[in-house]
């Protein structure tokens, strides 16, 4: 009887990765002048605007929660360098850099946040729930781990289509002790989904370490019980982020199988702005540890630095240029109108909204 076998992943393929050049791995040594100029102003923009949005949220500006980016740039820029035309990105409510780094625009993202009926979701999401289909970004969600699912539905239709393509689901260290993503992970196995996992393992569920949630600490080994190849890797190199990424991302488009990546990252602010107490269950030294020696932006700023494709002027030029962007992007969400009253019952139901024989089967919110 023939059996079929599939290969896992063992935690020795990490081992050495440091001392690996990655700026040399293929993926990255192809890159141009101006595509790693681009990396670079993605991160320091991703950084000037959650820098600007804590402003805003401090001057009662932005209501509800802020889940800040700031720290894990190089994860969301590096893997949607990668993004072809068939790849689609979905996160969680900690999706500022995600919608910046596929393209969204400040101005977009900041009137979002302000409520505001030029955000990209009509001021209808807020901080959690960032769209742009156009831009295959898919969110943006709430509940904890209740993407996985959604991303293994967009990988399915990838396939299903016959498309040459993979989702990238991005979840924290704390979804992964979620039983929707260990049904879905059963789920993405059993039908070969092109679907990639990324684990953002910034070391803390809220306020709880990883120590304390977690029994295994190499969260992404859990794909063995699954029959999914794994790997690991560190978030505050960008290139090491793509040389990583590149392989799991072109194994699923290639093979039209999952994968499970978890990168190890840091937050420099609390898990919301509300997490005001985030300096007593982690120490200050701790924080500053990792900004002296991991920053996203200096990692970066040193790399290209001593490659010559950037000079401590255009640093300065680029960090300026971002920090007006941002500004810029507050006064124009505090100047956007709020949406209108008679809107208030779209963009609820699709049936509704578009007035399909559906919604004559049933009785919809505001519609009774």
């Amino acid at each position: 009887m023939a059996t079929t076998q599939k290969k896992t992943a063992t935690a020795d393929k990490t081992k050495g990765a440091k001392q690996a050049d990655f700026v040399a791995a293929p993926v990255n040594a192809e890159l141009s002048t101006e595509e790693k100029l681009t990396l670079y102003r993605t991160i320091v923009g991703i950084r000037r605007f959650e820098e600007r949005s804590l402003q805003a949220y401090n001057q009662g500006k932005i209501g509800g929660f802020l889940h800040l980016y700031i720290g894990q740039e190089a994860v969301a820029a590096g893997i949607t360098s990668l993004m072809g035309p068939n790849d689609h990105i979905i996160t969680a409510y900690r999706d500022h850099g995600h919608a910046l780094a596929v393209g969204m625009s400040m101005n977009e993202c900041m009137a979002e946040m302000f409520g505001k009926h030029t955000g990209c979701s009509k001021g209808k999401g807020g901080s959690m729930h960032f769209f742009a289909p156009d831009k295959n970004f898919w969110g943006g969600h709430g509940i904890v781990a209740g993407q996985t699912p959604l991303g293994a539905g967009l990988a399915f239709a990838l396939k299903y289509k016959g498309l040459h393509g993979c989702c990238v689901c991005f979840l924290g260290d704390g979804a992964v002790n979620q039983g929707a993503f260990m049904e879905t992970l059963n789920l993405v196995s059993l039908w070969d989904i092109p679907v990639v996992f990324v684990i953002e393992n910034n070391g803390y569920s809220m306020g709880t370490s990883l120590e304390r949630s977690s029994a295994e600490k190499e969260l992404a080994s859990r794909a063995e019980g699954f029959g999914i190849e794994w790997e690991s890797c560190d978030g505050h190199d960008v290139f090491e982020v793509r040389e990583v990424a590149d392989r799991a991302m072109t194994r699923a488009r290639d093979s039209h199988k999952p994968f499970l990546l978890e990168i190890r990252t840091y937050r420099y602010r609390g898990h919301s702005v509300a997490d005001a107490n985030h300096e007593k269950y982690r120490t200050k030294e701790e924080i500053e540890e990792y900004k002296k020696n991991k920053d996203p932006i200096n990692v970066l700023k040193e790399q290209l630095l001593s490659d010559g494709t950037l000079t401590e002027d255009l640093a300065k030029e680029i960090s300026n240029e971002k920090k007006a962007e941002a500004d810029a992007s507050a006064k124009f969400a505090e100047d956007s109108p709020v949406a209108p009253r008679s809107e208030i019952q779209t963009d609820v139901y699709w049936e509704v909204d578009n007035d399909t024989e559906g919604r004559l089967k049933g009785s919809y919110f505001f519609n009774d």
